[in-house]
């Protein structure tokens, strides 16, 4: 799978890593969303409640994480796409299973994303790594 743009460092927390060229550093908004995304319930976080949680108006997230070249939708699929990889290091869900833990509300949704992340379909992911 396409590693995620971010890692975990030793304390838990979201950070670029730091021995890679071309990672820009983030600003305090984009990590702090990011670390609300990795440690919440992602069929329930929406950028205006992630901006209130900030402190601030879905306007001014907005404006926040454009100064980074990115936006909510984004990191909301970076934060699956990360969250699913270290599901599936552990075990194998069901395509539904795994779509509900990571806030799909359609399956087949999840199903394209999960494409786009590996280039490959999630039965033929299943073939390729089952254990």
């Amino acid at each position: 799978m396409e590693r995620p743009i971010t890692s975990e460092n030793g304390a838990g927390e979201l950070s670029p890593p730091a021995d890679k060229p071309g990672y820009m550093s983030l600003s305090r908004t984009t990590d702090k969303v990011l670390q609300i995304l990795m440690g919440g319930d992602l069929s329930r976080l929406r950028a205006d409640s992630v901006a209130e949680s900030l402190g601030m108006s879905g306007t001014t997230l907005r404006r926040r994480l454009r100064a980074d070249h990115t936006c909510y939708q984004f990191l909301l699929d970076r934060a699956r796409q990360y969250r699913c990889e270290r599901i599936l290091r552990n075990m194998w869900l069901p395509g539904k299973c795994l779509a509900d833990e990571l806030g799909y509300l359609e399956v087949n949704s999840f199903y394209r994303a999960f494409r786009r992340w590996t280039g490959l379909s999630y039965s033929q992911y299943k073939a390729r790594y089952d254990r």
